[in-house]
């Protein structure tokens, strides 16, 4: 299912993420076994899907690694699952949502993830993946002021510490802190103009 801002709308996710339960146990991802990935080897895959997936947007777009969380899976408490999340600072237009859904969608296809779920909401739209390596599933949804939110939410793997992300954002570094509404304008992204042919779309 492709995502396009002209299908009908959905009921609204807002900014809801419904592929996992990460930080507090109850994670329906994987069966509660050893996979042989411990959590900061999944924290890691994880960051470096954030980085992959928002840096293959061009024009580019600044962004901030937000609030990290790790906990214990049910039932299992030699192993923890870990989620992490990043905002897009970049102010994006009502116009260009669908652009930027677009391209990163196919982004995640190209790299062999399979879009799981695609809600076409006018006002909150989003799009789900599953990364297919048993560890990571990762949903881009919309919220308030049209700021983009990803989340990438791993399997119960084998329990270890986790650091917080070492790979860089783009822009402002917002961890620790609360994260404002976008205050990145674009040329391109921020316009109210109709896309151009041939322009990411």
């Amino acid at each position: 299912m492709k995502y396009s801002p002209t299908r009908i709308a959905a009921p609204a996710l807002a900014m809801a993420f419904v592929v996992g339960c990460g930080g507090g146990g109850n994670n329906s991802h994987a069966s509660p076994k050893s996979s042989g990935v411990d959590m900061q080897q999944a924290a890691g895959k994880a960051d470096r899907l954030i980085g992959d997936t928002l840096s293959s947007v061009r024009p580019p777009l600044e962004w901030t690694h937000d609030a990290s969380d790790s906990g214990m899976c049910t039932g299992a408490p030699e192993l923890g699952d870990v989620t992490r999340r990043a905002v897009v600072m970049t102010q994006v237009s009502e116009g260009r949502r669908g652009s930027l859904l677009g391209i990163i969608e196919r982004a995640w296809e190209k790299s062999g993830y399979t879009i799981t779920k695609v809600n076409p909401d006018k006002k909150f739209p989003a799009i789900f993946a599953d990364a297919g390596d048993g560890v990571l599933r990762m949903g881009l949804t919309v919220g308030y002021k049209g700021q983009f939110f990803l989340k990438v939410q791993t399997a119960c793997v084998d329990k270890s510490k986790v650091a917080q992300p070492s790979t860089p954002g783009k822009g402002t570094d917002y961890r620790g802190k609360e994260v404002p509404t976008p205050n990145v304008h674009s040329d391109f992204w921020s316009s109210d103009k109709p896309v151009a042919s041939g322009s990411p779309s």
